[in-house]
């Protein structure tokens, strides 16, 4: 039995990566700062799903307040790992307010390392993003990679978060693992991506809002896939970057198609011009993954649309009022 502190705890992953953790028997100490950045419903009815059980602590704090996480680390007993899910994600809100990306996914992992250091946590997880690839880079995208040219204030905040954890492995010695998502998705998923909104905007009859001429290819990854590869990344490996996804790209249209088919109705299509910040397609070399951590996907992309469509009808009375704005 393990003892873990998963930060972002009432995010989307953090949640997953929690639940399964005390599934199998492990203990958490979660933290979360419940900010506003999208509908708060959304992570109270995660962190409903966590609260009572055994095994879990929840402790509401922000890892960019470098006292508050040392307190966290000095009020439990020491964590045999810590997984770093707490983020502000997105890349089109990255370009209206970048300084609060910066501070929370690099400075806050900064204080995350120092906490590792501090109180003798030798393993770190650390959530990263597929928008490090950018558009030069062939697909299906490989760890190897350049990704020096990120395209929005959230991938270059999570690329400094990647080079400060390489440093802290460098010198400190800490086992570090990084994980780049490839859009993650699944009941009570963030409101501001592409599914969510889909189901919401074709289920409501409202208009469903393209940016692009909704050719562009997503790889779409299933939440409790991504929650699986998570931990599987904690056993020890050095200093390494995994791609996590499904290695089968959707094209968006054909995304809206498949909700359409789950919901009975037909979606009204707006389409604007795309955002500079957005990248064209997203795909996974996923060898990695399956090597190292004896990994790959589970769900389908037809079955975790059904399973997002359910929960989505089961709570729809507040879910259909949920923003999905950004």
């Amino acid at each position: 039995m393990g003892r873990y502190l998963v930060t972002g705890t009432a995010g989307f992953i953090g949640w997953k990566v929690a639940e399964l953790l005390l599934d199998r028997g492990d203990s958490v100490v979660g933290i979360d700062n419940l900010n506003d950045a999208y509908d708060v419903r959304l992570k109270e009815w995660r962190l409903r799903s966590l609260r009572g059980r055994e095994g879990f602590r929840f402790v509401r704090s922000d890892i960019t307040d470098r006292e508050a996480v040392d307190e966290v680390f000095r009020s439990s007993d020491r964590f045999d790992a810590v997984i770093n899910l707490a983020a502000r994600a997105g890349v089109r809100q990255s370009v209206s307010n970048p300084w609060i990306y910066m501070s929370t996914n690099s400075t806050g992992t900064l204080n995350l390392l120092d906490g590792c250091v501090r109180h003798d946590v030798s393993k770190f997880v650390l959530a990263s993003t597929s928008s490090l690839y950018g558009t030069t880079n062939p697909r299906p995208c490989v760890e190897t990679a350049n990704t020096d040219h990120p395209l929005s204030p959230y991938a270059a905040s999570k690329k400094a978060a990647e080079a400060i954890a390489y440093t802290y492995h460098y010198l400190q010695g800490i086992d570090v693992s990084i994980l780049r998502y490839f859009t993650v998705y699944g009941p009570a998923g963030r409101p501001d991506m592409s599914l969510f909104r889909f189901v919401q905007w074709i289920s409501e009859d409202r208009p469903v809002v393209l940016f692009g001429d909704g050719r562009q290819e997503r790889d779409f990854t299933y939440v409790e896939d991504v929650a699986r590869g998570t931990i599987a990344a904690i056993r020890p490996l050095g200093y390494e970057i995994i791609n996590l996804g499904s290695d089968e790209p959707i094209v968006l249209l054909d995304a809206i198609r498949a909700v359409e088919a789950r919901t009975g109705h037909q979606a009204r299509i707006e389409m604007q011009p795309r955002h500079p910040a957005d990248v064209d397609a997203t795909w996974a070399n996923i060898d990695k993954a399956r090597a190292m951590l004896d990994w790959s996907p589970r769900t389908d992309f037809a079955q975790g649309v059904t399973n997002l469509v359910e929960w989505y009808n089961a709570n729809r009375e507040w879910t259909s009022a949920i923003s999905t704005e950004g």
